[in-house]
């Protein structure tokens, strides 16, 4: 069967959008791309600073309630509904639960052929990723750097530490059936 979704897994900050742009690039059929960022900036604003919510402390430490689980819930059943209908999908995901997160995924999946992507990054660049993009708070991808891996099980992983978006996604690409 050939790969229907590719999942990539990393800490914010990580390079995670850069690779699934390459990906679409380099990969011979069209792919979407849907990514956690865009379900966040789907949801009422009032979402974003709730027990109930999402909410990001001044350490950049992120915790979630139980409206954001359903609506995540839904979004996920929805993305791969598109898989299931014959679109390629590319997912660009936090696993904040590490392993949990990742079974998630596995239920709502079923079936569906899935190359699971972790993407690593040295704690202290991409906290100057961070930095320098400044849509961030500071903290968040040194917390999550680490975090977003525990008990992962993947298909192919990579390091943007010091190796380039391109390079990662042609290693991506070459794992896809």
């Amino acid at each position: 069967m050939a790969t229907q979704m590719i999942i990539i897994n990393g800490g914010s900050s990580s390079g995670k959008s850069g690779i699934v742009r390459c990906l679409q690039a380099v990969l011979p059929d069209p792919w979407l791309a849907f990514g956690v960022d865009s379900l966040v900036d789907a949801m009422p604003a009032r979402m974003r600073a709730s027990d109930e919510g999402l909410e990001i402390g001044a350490d950049g430490g992120v915790s979630v309630g139980a409206d954001f689980m359903a609506l995540q819930a839904a979004w996920m059943r929805g993305v791969a509904a598109m898989a299931r209908a014959g679109a390629r999908v590319i997912v660009d995901d936090v696993f904040l639960g590490g392993a949990s997160s990742q079974r998630r995924w596995r239920k709502v999946l079923g079936e569906l052929d899935v190359l699971w992507a972790g993407v690593r990054c040295e704690a202290a660049v991409a906290a100057g990723r961070e930095v320098a993009r400044g849509d961030r708070v500071q903290g968040m991808a040194a917390s999550q750097a680490d975090v977003v891996h525990d008990g992962v099980v993947y298909g192919v992983e990579v390091d943007t530490t010091h190796t380039e978006s391109l390079v990662c996604a042609r290693t991506i690409a070459a794992r896809v059936s």
